[in-house]
């Protein structure tokens, strides 16, 4: 299934994205997709229903972030080792786990803010994992079960901020838009094999990022088994998992997001975003 949310912001609904591609309202069958919806008994039952028997709802609405009620949006740093290459810094042997701030959540097109005092935003294409259950402590062959999908994200980044403010790399990754998160939540089950998805961006109609998760060096099962170790994983928590390489610090010279700009990115069966970037020089 693509599960979706629609409308302005703070009003969304949810939704899905039929196989015939028309949105259908979800709103009469659940509250939201939050918490007891994302699990797979709850999922099965979303499953269950015919989707032509929900009412249509207008292709032009808004689309937001796909999960609601997200209580953690934690990132995983340098899981490309040519990523890691690119910007000059060594191959993790562990996980490197960061916070985003809810906060920074932004829906699939909406507009992407340059901060106040910000002078390097750069852009990282990337797939996250949606939790579906609590998961605490579970191993890494378990770990997919308690996985309800997942969705592209653009892990914004003011590199600036992330490596020359004290090397807290929340600092940089959470500022307001900086965390667009959609267009959809697809199902686990419609996903496939989830170390094998193309992942691409475009700046300004030039390709800069083209990547699979299967060369991740943590793979999804793995970071969430990991990760599990040390925190209660909550539904609808979202694990964005690290980019593939071609972000604008790498380039030569570094080249960073101004007014103006657009972005595009999407990745196998994950959807599109489409963005446009405001304020800085524009």
């Amino acid at each position: 299934m693509r599960l979706v949310r629609f409308g302005e912001r703070g009003q969304e609904k949810p939704g899905l994205i039929d196989k015939d591609n028309v949105l259908r309202d979800l709103s009469g069958e659940i509250d939201d997709l939050r918490g007891e919806h994302l699990s797979r008994a709850g999922l099965a039952r979303i499953r269950a229903l015919d989707p032509k028997s929900l009412p249509k709802a207008d292709p032009s609405h808004r689309l937001g972030v796909p999960v609601a009620g997200i209580t953690n949006f934690l990132a995983i740093g340098r899981n490309y080792a040519e990523h890691a290459a690119e910007t000059g810094s060594d191959v993790p042997t562990e996980p490197l786990i960061f916070n985003k701030a809810i906060s920074s959540l932004n829906g699939p097109h909406d507009d992407i803010g340059i901060p106040k005092g910000a002078t390097a935003v750069d852009w990282e294409v990337e797939l996250a994992i949606v939790i579906g259950e609590r998961a605490l402590n579970v191993s890494e062959g378990e770990a997919l079960d308690f996985v309800a999908g997942f969705a592209l994200c653009n892990d914004v980044s003011e590199r600036e901020w992330q490596k020359n403010r004290g090397g807290q790399w929340t600092k940089g990754k959470s500022a307001p838009t900086f965390g667009p998160l959609g267009p959809w939540l697809v199902t686990a089950d419609e996903i496939g094999d989830v170390q094998a998805l193309d992942l691409w961006l475009d700046h300004n109609g030039e390709r800069r990022q083209t990547g699979s998760t299967r060369d991740m060096i943590f793979g999804v099962a793995k970071l969430v088994s990991y990760i599990s170790d040390f925190m209660a994983l909550q539904p609808g928590d979202v694990i964005t998992t690290g980019t593939p390489p071609g972000v604008g610090a790498g380039m030569k010279p570094p080249q960073y997001l101004k007014g103006g700009d657009r972005l595009a990115l999407g990745g196998t069966r994950l959807g599109e975003q489409r963005a446009r970037v405001l304020g800085g020089e524009g």
